[in-house]
């Protein structure tokens, strides 16, 4: 029983360092943490098709200088030259970080919160500001951020059915190399694990409340949010 329970911990703590982790490894590919810096002192605005917000106004929203937003914008524009990314190049750039799985359908959800106001692209200010919340934030914004990201209808609730189709997707992204011996109802242990330690009041969803305190008593999932927070 012992055991079962440090597996459930560690799934958890596996998918909040998977977020973090494919996070740090997108800078990478778009050359944001090796890139050089250069001297310009503003945001290079190139012909795309969507020109983002002033350095100014991104600084406010974010916890990003100016210096560091233009390493950011860098990046982004090399990987993405028309100012935005569809789902599909995001599946495409998210899977190279994943080789042995299937990482097409994490991907969608961790899309879907990037895209936060639903118009099927990521935009420059979208992108720098999940960021920000991610590497900079405070604990209470990253579990808030990843609770959006398991609350796939956005009701406010994370149900049974939802944990079930991250935790399949997780398994589905690590692939078999990761688990060479994966019984058929492991999500489903995983799932009923996960709500006994955070529906507190047994009423079968966790609300926001319910998993920002129990994410706040587990150590593991405490030290893996502090990782990445000077990736840059």
């Amino acid at each position: 029983m012992e055991r079962e329970e440090q597996t459930d911990n560690s799934l958890r703590t596996i998918a909040i360092i998977l977020l973090c982790c494919a996070t740090a490894k997108l800078l990478h590919l778009m050359g944001v943490i090796t890139v050089e810096d250069k001297a310009d002192d503003d945001l290079e605005m190139t012909m795309v098709c969507h020109r983002p917000e002033g350095l100014d106004q991104l600084e406010a929203l974010t916890n990003f200088n100016k210096r560091e937003l233009q390493v950011l914008y860098r990046g982004f524009k090399n990987e993405c030259p028309s100012g935005v990314v569809n789902e599909d190049t995001f599946k495409q750039i998210y899977s190279q970080f994943f080789p042995h799985g299937d990482a097409s359908t994490y991907a969608h959800y961790l899309f879907n919160a990037f895209d936060t106001g639903s118009t099927g692209s990521i935009k420059f200010e979208d992108f720098v500001t999940a960021l920000s919340i991610l590497l900079r934030g405070s604990v209470t914004e990253k579990l808030q951020w990843t609770f959006n990201l398991y609350d796939i209808n956005r009701d406010g609730h994370i149900n049974k059915e939802e944990m079930t189709d991250i935790v399949r997707a997780i398994y589905d992204m690590m692939g078999k190399y990761t688990y060479p011996v994966l019984k058929t109802d492991a999500p489903k242990q995983h799932v009923d694990a996960f709500f006994q330690k955070m529906d507190k009041n047994r009423d079968g969803v966790v609300t926001l409340d319910e998993f920002i305190f129990s994410c706040q008593e587990d150590e593991n999932i405490m030290r893996s949010l502090q990782l990445f927070e000077n990736v840059i």
